[in-house]
């Protein structure tokens, strides 16, 4: 939690009875805890001072749980934290659902996490907390054209540099329904995370709910925000959609552009003029390099933030099987672009693309439909001639940037060979075109190449299947570690 910049903010208005028990279980699940004690005169504040290694943020008078939300970001953005989970110190949250929201945290960084309450309709509740839970998702949609199942719940997880409206932050209740709405304006992602809530029984309940008084304020907040959907938010959507098709078009032609005009007649002469075949395969690899590259390194994928690395200086002049997650139709321009040096084993829908298949089926890229036993012999004929393999031992791009589970044919064909693994992880490649996705997403895009694992050390962990597990286990955890190293720079 710490390493990904998350803290735990517990606003508290007398729940003297709850509010130490829910401090300590956060703070086994979290080392970070910020308790904001708004204005509490039951005895709450001495219950927190028996407590170690919390911040307690402490209000003067009770100023409702939009300003104590308020305080306690501001406290979490002081800290240096990036995120900060939400939940009530009235004892019906369950601190140790924390951990599912840093997973999908770690999934889904930059989006606004909901605790969304399991089984709510089978709860026993008042008829007010189901016609308002009701009341805020119907308004909600209609201001943000988002739909949610649970827009009440107190148990989140908020990215705190993409929060908007904070100095428009009303200071009540309603505080909670306006953080959502505003983020739903600005972009962010919604995503909802399925949590347990326990309600006590009806005489042990604390609530600080008014009825009329409360459903009035958020019958004028519903109100504002209605217009200002309309002269605010819907100029805003446009614009992004706007963006948006920008972004797509300019790809599509970079793209189309490139290999119409310049790969196809390029590897067309290519092929016409030399006869050599080791010459001609290594002047196609070098023609598939420059486009990978140009899409890479230079404009190809705008609002795109791309970055490699390469922390111990491969330069592929040792044939090797070079293995890669799969998430993006974007990820063939980054294996493209890592050398000339390296051939692909391919889908079918590469070998027989109209834009680049001439060029792959004569630069001797292979479709793995053909099988590895057809295919293996002209394999180490390219590795005799200095050539790594390189594989996608998922087979099929992942539709959740998840890793998902590896094939033997990649490790088969580096055993036979008796060839090193190269590791190259791709992080979220994915989440700029989605498998199935029309068009382009702002987002990063970053390419790490790992150290080669050798022959002898590998080949030691078992079977085919064996080493197919342990190097997913091995991209899980990489995966991982990129994603917070790439959420810290984010920030």
């Amino acid at each position: 939690m710490r390493r990904r910049g998350v803290c735990v903010i517990i606003p508290t208005y007398n729940n003297a009875g709850t509010v130490a028990d829910v401090v300590l279980r956060a703070k086994a699940e979290c080392d970070d805890v910020i308790v904001v004690n708004d204005g509490s005169d039951d005895g709450t504040a001495a219950l927190l001072e028996g407590i170690e290694d919390i911040t307690v943020v402490t209000l003067a008078r009770n100023s409702g749980k939009g300003a104590a939300l308020r305080a306690g970001f501001r406290e979490a953005l002081s800290k240096g934290f990036a995120y900060a989970v939400t939940l009530d110190a009235d004892g019906q949250h369950y601190p140790e659902d924390i951990p599912l929201l840093l997973q999908a945290n770690i999934e889904h960084p930059e989006a606004l996490l909901i605790g969304e309450r399991r089984d709510l309709d089978s709860m026993s509740r008042s008829g007010g907390s189901r016609f308002a839970n009701a009341f805020s998702n119907f308004w909600f949609r209609v201001q943000t054209w988002v739909p949610l199942r649970d827009t009440q719940t107190g148990y989140r997880l908020y990215p705190l540099r993409r929060l908007h409206g904070l100095s428009l932050l009303t200071s009540r209740y309603e505080a909670e329904l306006e953080l959502l709405v505003f983020a739903a304006w600005h972009g962010v992602k919604l995503h909802s995370v399925p949590v347990r809530v326990y309600y006590p029984p009806q005489e042990e309940r604390v609530s600080h709910f008014r009825p009329v008084y409360d459903f009035s304020r958020i019958t004028l907040l519903n109100t504002i925000l209605c217009f200002m959907a309309l002269l605010y938010a819907l100029p805003l959507a446009l614009l992004r959609l706007l963006r948006t098709v920008v972004y797509t078009v300019y790809s599509l032609l970079f793209f189309f552009c490139w290999t119409i005009f310049f790969l196809l007649p390029a590897s067309a002469a290519v092929v016409l003029v030399t006869h050599d075949k080791e010459r001609r395969t290594w002047r196609l690899h070098r023609l598939l390099n420059f486009v990978g590259c140009l899409v890479m390194k230079w404009h190809g994928i705008p609002g795109v933030r791309r970055s490699m690395d390469n922390p111990y200086g491969e330069t592929y002049q040792r044939p090797a099987v070079v293995i890669c997650n799969h998430q993006s139709p974007l990820d063939l321009m980054a294996m493209l672009a890592l050398s000339p040096r390296i051939t692909l084993l391919t889908n079918d829908w590469v070998w027989n693309s109209p834009f680049f298949g001439f060029a792959v089926r004569h630069a001797e890229y292979y479709p793995v439909s053909q099988g590895i036993d057809n295919v293996m012999p002209r394999l180490r004929s390219l590795v005799e001639r200095g050539y790594s393999i390189a594989v996608y031992p998922e087979g099929t791009r992942s539709p959740d940037c998840k890793i998902t589970r590896f094939r033997k044919g990649a490790f088969r064909i580096a055993r036979e060979l008796k060839l090193d693994i190269i590791p190259v992880i791709e992080y979220a490649p994915g989440k700029c075109l989605p498998k199935g996705g029309h068009y382009l997403r702002r987002g990063v895009f970053h390419v790490r190449i790992e150290r080669p694992i050798p022959f002898e050390e590998y080949s030691k962990i078992g079977e085919d299947k064996d080493i197919a597990a342990w190097f997913r286990h091995y991209y899980e955890e990489k995966y991982s570690e990129i994603a917070d190293e790439q959420d810290r720079l984010c920030r």
